[in-house]
């Protein structure tokens, strides 16, 4: 393999390393950046279209978020948006869609509380109306057609934003446009494909990065590859305090009932995604809803090889069992992993689901319901040993050695710009390189969707 050492070399070619290449390439007076990734193809696991709801979350019609964490999350999906829209239209639009979209409250309950979130959420997000009955029937006629009268409903949304996204184009463009960057300023840009790297050794003051064809040296070192992040850290014994717990979800098709995208709100005792409709970016015609939420033992959905591998970064013990114990004492969250295995059963899974999208929309049927084969990830759920819980939203290890290793659930997607920002911060606190922060505000913080106060962090808030 090649001699050269790299000032940063990334492992996993996700929509999140693929983010951080790009950043390393175009904003930074690096020398020589480099990914390894073990797929022929970059973004072909998490970040594939098939593996995730393809949304751009905003934090306005999730329901789980606080404003704090809206405001950051609309920060970063703006960064998304403004990189996108700024490229070639041949190019933006196979990477992001304009749907309407609507957070949907049923019964009295529900829509008090939505309609106390939207007087909350309104000056963070601008362009969110609030939608009554009729109003709902113009934007999604399907979700008001059958439903009784007296039913209660409200919703908020919006009609005119970019709210999906293609992650693996996405990360395709990432990488091409890292590379014209790369090359403008003579810089070393290396994309190794079909590479699986087995082995991170420190020696001296850098990286020895063991693949299956050869060995790779660096100065910094990001792993951003999933729950397999986890195991490298546990073998070089970083992050011992944290196990994984792997998460997959499933979907299922219908014909086209909606025209954007509708979410239900969260149930707060679950730390689970609430059921959504979704226009599907890969398949035409068609309703895609979901996600279901089962514990599987697999680092990737579809590939059994992967079970050795969680079964390591699991590291059962009693912290562990105590952490699924307290979960399963909790009667919403044990009705709900009870009826999300009963959604993996053949032929009773689509009467199933269908009882939960008739609250989106009523008059479908259950032939009309047809388990999406193929689709669906893995999200590696994190659990705190120490406090014997599950750690919600992103997670970073760094140890402050030149290695940093990332854990991205959702919405990891969304905010793999905000994610590789942190991360170059980092690196540069590690390494000493320039960063042209001019340029990263006039490509990712300005444009489509500009930068205002509210979203503005503070310096300390990016480290």
């Amino acid at each position: 393999m090649s001699s050269t050492t790299y000032d940063v070399l990334i492992v996993g070619g996700g929509v999140s390393g693929t983010a951080l290449l790009y950043e390393l390439a175009r904003y930074t007076d690096l020398k020589s950046v480099g990914l390894v990734e073990k797929y022929d193809h970059v973004a072909i696991v998490n970040s594939h279209g098939r593996n995730n709801s393809q949304t751009i979350h905003c934090g306005d019609i999730e329901t789980n978020y606080t404003v704090e964490k809206a405001r950051v999350t609309k920060r970063t999906a703006g960064m998304v948006v403004n990189f996108s829209t700024k490229l070639a239209a041949e190019k933006r639009d196979h990477i992001v869609y304009k749907y309407p979209k609507m957070v949907l409250a049923v019964g009295a309950k529900e829509c008090q509380f939505l309609r106390k979130r939207f007087d909350t959420f309104k000056e963070l997000f601008p362009n969110l109306k609030l939608l009554e009955r009729d109003d709902i029937a113009v934007q999604e006629p399907k979700v008001v057609e059958g439903r009784r009268p007296d039913e209660e409903i409200v919703a908020l949304g919006s009609t005119d934003e970019y709210t999906a996204v293609n992650y693996t184009t996405l990360s395709e463009a990432f990488v091409s446009e890292g590379e014209k960057a790369a090359a403008d300023k003579g810089m070393n840009f290396d994309v190794r494909l079909s590479t699986a790297v087995e082995d991170i050794r420190k020696e001296g003051d850098v990286y020895k990065v063991k693949t299956d064809k050869g060995e790779l040296t660096a100065r910094y070192v990001v792993v951003s590859a999933g729950g397999h992040s986890l195991l490298f850290a546990h073998k070089m014994g970083y992050g011992l305090d944290k196990s994984c717990l792997p998460m997959a979800g499933s979907f299922y098709f219908t014909p086209k009932v909606l025209n954007g995208k509708v979410y239900t709100i969260q149930n707060e005792n679950l730390p689970f995604a609430a059921v959504h409709g979704d226009p599907d970016v890969l398949v035409e015609g068609k309703t895609r809803f979901g996600p279901t939420a089962l514990m599987l033992p697999l680092l990737e959905r579809y590939n059994g090889k992967t079970f050795w591998e969680f079964l390591k970064v699991l590291r059962l013990d009693r912290n562990v069992v105590k952490a699924l114990w307290d979960l399963m004492k909790v009667r919403d969250i044990r009705n709900y992993i009870f009826k999300n295995f009963m959604f993996e059963v053949p032929i009773l899974r689509e009467r199933l689901f269908h009882g939960d999208i008739k609250k989106i929309v009523p008059s479908l049927e259950v032939k009309d319901v047809s388990f999406a084969k193929g689709f669906g990830g893995v999200r590696p759920q994190l659990i705190d040993k120490s406090k014997q819980k599950l750690v919600m939203g992103e997670a970073k290890i760094n140890p402050g050695t030149g290695i940093v290793f990332n854990m991205t659930p959702s919405p990891g997607g969304t905010s793999c710009l905000g994610n590789a920002e942190k991360d170059m911060f980092l690196a540069q606190e590690f390494l000493g390189f320039n960063i042209d922060m001019e340029a990263f505000e006039r490509d990712l913080l300005t444009g489509e969707i500009e930068l205002t106060e509210l979203e503005r962090p503070e310096a300390s808030s990016l480290m």
